[in-house]
């Protein structure tokens, strides 16, 4: 049978026969390969060839199947074994998809017609090589007359010139692609595509109105903002910014304008100070134009527009003005007191000219050296002036308008006033010059030179002249020599200088100066006497070395002598004190047998500190109490006294301390601290009377206690107690 290729369609059958086969059924035919048994059988008498299922080109196009004749009883081949292809032919039996179900496109507005916007593409699975069942031919179902689609490529072009995104901004075109090159009975698939227009810049800016009205503070200060204008343009994004400026107007130099980026509005800003009274109101011409154009599109132009601005300036009530920003001041230091040394101006700018009233911030002349006159607004002095203390007084003049206290308004300027030198100051030594003068020194030997200063400052430099005062100018002993350099030498008239003779000269050296009024001062020259070596060198300048004898000097002894006394002042006032000091008792006199109540709250004396309460308090409750403060506790806060309540006849002695314990537990007054609250009453009906003998101090009388034994054994303290003590008084 060899190699055979078979072209058959779905469940057409084929017929294999072998030359050998007699037809008597001895011969038997088997079929093997690709889809043997699956796709395909044989018909083992027969050799006939038929289809299991039906087949699809798309997912196999072909079989390789191998076919052989044998001896039925023997199963050996009776031919060698024959192979076949089998190819299956196409059939239009799949319509065109598209790569995608929905496209998405843009394309700008205005474009010219034919402007390519995407290209779409559908396939067909079945074999392009076979008939025209792949050729796909697409067309347009809707989308039209804007848009068209070429049938061969799927590229969608525009159809209609000048499209305006401003008019009509998305489409959906739906595009169809058939098969069989779009002849009637082929297939087809459809996709739909979202077309939108972009933006270009063909539309101007447009004011919504020619006219603008706005108002604005006279105070306002530079950069304020005065109101708002938009222009609209109907583009979007970069080809809807506008640029505002002013083109015209009596305004342009008092006003500017800028755009806010994120609303695209011209903001108008002041850009000079205005004044109500010198112009109440401004005109500004504003135009709103594209900051990017479109050269294929300024045919449609122009791109910008313009708006009136009215500006009307309200009036303010305006703190006062000063003719000067600051003012200075030149007064001479030997000015006298009440002199006007300036005059400050300032006027009310509102058209009210309201008076104004002057005054200087103390806090600015605290030692009150000027004062200013509250209606001319002259400035006078208080105080003499010294430039030599304080050559700059910096001041701060008020201006205050006069009209209702609730509605003034105030200014203020700095006043520098700098006080001028005259010459009110002598010269004088810069230091205390230690001079001395050796033993052995020669006559006119230079021992000393000397300068000068001046507390002034005169505009050409300090000159200072040196000579001896008019009373020592025959001084024997020491002479001055000016050098002309505003310094000058101290000289010596003699030899032979002895410190047993004279420790110590006072030389007057007059020095003056050459300003007017000339002023001059005495300053006296100490200069000791030394012993000093060959070159001069002083070696000591004490007396006390001569005439006292070798050991303590004067000075160490009176140290001395003041320490022995202050030891034995000290031992003295000890000694005093020792005497003063006595033991105070615990209890004073016999008669003074109270009972003593001692607090334990503290870590004091124990029972013996009996300093810690006043036990005078311990009364009848129906006497007025006096308020009592611990000693040994200084409160915080003194509590007032509370008035003491009324107890009636018979009341029985716990009700009263309950009710005097729980006044003071509730009491928001009572001290943080451990306090004792006391009290004498110990009630009324008892036949024996008060146990206490806190009233017996008030009487003289002998009290008998015999009967406290037959109370029982509680009270057999008491009985011990007062029965020994008349035991004792009777010994």
């Amino acid at each position: 049978m060899g190699h055979r290729v078979m072209h058959i369609n779905v469940m057409m059958m084929y017929k294999l026969h072998s030359d050998v086969d007699k037809g008597d059924g001895t011969l038997k035919y088997i079929l093997s390969g690709d889809g043997a048994g699956t796709v395909f059988t044989i018909d083992e008498n027969t050799g006939d060839i038929h289809a299991l299922k039906k087949m699809d080109r798309e997912e196999k196009s072909f079989y390789t199947l191998r076919a052989q004749a044998i001896e039925r009883r023997t199963g050996r081949p009776v031919e060698p074994e024959s192979e076949f292809i089998i190819k299956i032919h196409d059939i239009n039996d799949n319509e065109p998809k598209f790569s995608k179900e929905l496209y998405m496109a843009t394309v700008p507005e205005m474009s010219d017609v034919g402007t390519s916007v995407i290209q779409v593409i559908a396939t067909d699975a079945d074999d392009p090589t076979y008939g025209y069942s792949a050729r796909v031919a697409y067309s347009i179902l809707q989308g039209q007359p804007y848009f068209s689609v070429e049938s061969d490529t799927g590229i969608i072009r525009t159809a209609l010139p000048n499209m305006d995104r401003e008019a009509k901004e998305q489409y959906q075109v739906i595009i169809q692609a058939k098969d069989m090159g779009g002849q009637m009975g082929g297939l087809s698939g459809t996709t739909s595509v979202n077309i939108t227009l972009t933006d270009v810049n063909d539309n101007p800016p447009r004011f919504p109105q020619s006219v603008y009205q706005m108002t604005v503070k006279e105070s306002s200060q530079e950069g304020t903002a005065v109101g708002r204008i938009k222009a609209y343009d109907a583009d979007i994004g970069e080809n809807a910014e506008i640029t505002y400026q002013i083109i015209d107007g009596d305004g342009m130099n008092m006003f500017d304008i800028t755009t806010d980026k994120a609303t695209q509005e011209g903001v108008v800003l002041v850009k000079k100070m205005l004044d109500y009274e010198s112009k109440k109101s401004y005109t500004l011409k504003v135009e709103a134009m594209n900051s990017r154009l479109d050269p294929r599109f300024l045919y449609l132009g122009p791109y910008k527009d313009t708006a009136t601005v009215r500006i009307a300036v309200e009036d303010v009530d305006e703190p006062p003005v000063f003719s000067r920003p600051f003012y200075m001041l030149d007064v001479y230091e030997d000015i006298d007191v009440g002199t006007i040394i300036g005059t400050i101006t300032a006027q009310d700018p509102d058209a009210s000219h309201s008076l104004i009233s002057y005054s200087i911030d103390r806090h600015t002349d605290l030692d009150r050296y000027f004062n200013i006159n509250s209606a001319n607004g002259s400035i006078v002095t208080l105080k003499p002036l010294d430039r030599e203390e304080m050559p700059w007084h910096n001041i701060t003049v008020i201006a205050t308008e006069t009209v209702l206290e609730n509605s003034r308004q105030t200014s203020r300027v700095p006043v520098l006033i700098k006080v001028l030198d005259v010459n009110d100051n002598a010269p004088e030594f810069p230091m205390v010059y230690e001079t001395f003068v050796c033993e052995n020194a020669k006559t006119g030997q230079l021992i000393q030179t000397v300068g000068a200063v001046d507390k002034d400052s005169p505009p050409s430099g300090s000159r200072f002249f040196f000579s001896l005062a008019p009373e020592s100018a025959n001084n024997p002993n020491f002479t001055v020599l000016d050098n002309e350099d505003n310094t000058a030498g101290i000289l010596t008239r003699r030899g032979g200088f002895r410190r047993q003779d004279m420790s110590t000269y006072l030389l007057p050296v007059l020095i003056a100066d050459k300003e007017y009024p000339i002023q001059s001062s005495t300053n006296t020259l100490l200069i000791r006497v030394c012993a000093c070596d060959s070159d001069g060198t002083m070696q000591s300048c004490n007396t006390e070395a001569i005439i006292l004898p070798p050991g303590l000097s004067t000075g160490a002894l009176i140290a001395i002598l003041l320490c022995i006394i202050i030891l034995l002042v000290i031992v003295v006032l000890f000694a005093a004190m020792r005497k003063q000091r006595k033991k105070e008792p615990l209890i004073i006199s016999k008669e003074d047998i109270r009972d003593n109540i001692v607090s334990y709250n503290d870590e004091g004396g124990g029972e013996e500190d009996t300093q810690a309460f006043d036990i005078s308090t311990l009364r009848n409750p129906e006497v007025i109490e006096d308020t009592q403060l611990r000693r040994d506790i200084k409160p915080e806060n003194f509590l007032l006294p509370r008035p003491a309540p009324t107890i009636p006849d018979n009341t029985d002695v716990r009700d009263f301390i309950n009710q005097r314990l729980k006044e003071n537990d509730t009491d928001p007054g009572a001290p943080p601290y451990d306090s004792l609250a006391t009290y004498a009453y110990e009630g009324n009906g008892s036949i024996a009377e008060s146990l206490s003998s806190l009233e017996s101090v008030t009487t003289e009388t002998d009290q008998d206690y015999d009967y406290l034994s037959d109370w029982g054994p509680r009270f057999k303290k008491l009985s011990d107690m007062y029965g020994g003590e008349d035991s004792d008084r009777d010994s």
